[in-house]
């Protein structure tokens, strides 16, 4: 659901169903944005994306998570992902998200508050 709503706007280079495979993927393709879930299996999101950055991926990061606790935000951000988008408001903003990334902005879904 989220490639059929990215290719429009997007070239979708890869998809992965898990952390690790984000990280061995992400450091084989070197995407300009990586969109992930905070909840994945193997390694979560926050802790792929942690690693990425520990490695030297430059990859801009943008979450899509259905948790809006500002803690998850938090966490999020701290590791370097410069998006966070909630589920409930992807097809409205994981787009907006995903140019602000590329534009060098941080986005946070509308009303979030961190």
């Amino acid at each position: 659901m989220v490639e059929s709503m990215l290719e429009p706007a997007f070239e979708i280079i890869g998809s992965v169903s898990n952390g690790q495979s984000l990280l061995d993927t992400a450091m084989r393709l070197k995407p300009d944005v990586v969109v992930t879930d905070v909840s994945m299996p193997i390694l979560n999101g926050i802790e792929a994306a942690a690693q990425l950055r520990k490695s030297g991926c430059a990859s801009k990061i943008v979450f899509l998570s259905v948790h809006s606790d500002p803690d998850f935000m938090q966490a999020c951000l701290s590791i370097g992902a410069v998006g966070y988008v909630i589920k409930p408001r992807m097809a409205t903003e994981l787009v907006h998200a995903i140019r602000e990334a590329l534009a060098g902005r941080v986005f946070v879904s509308v009303g979030e508050k961190l």
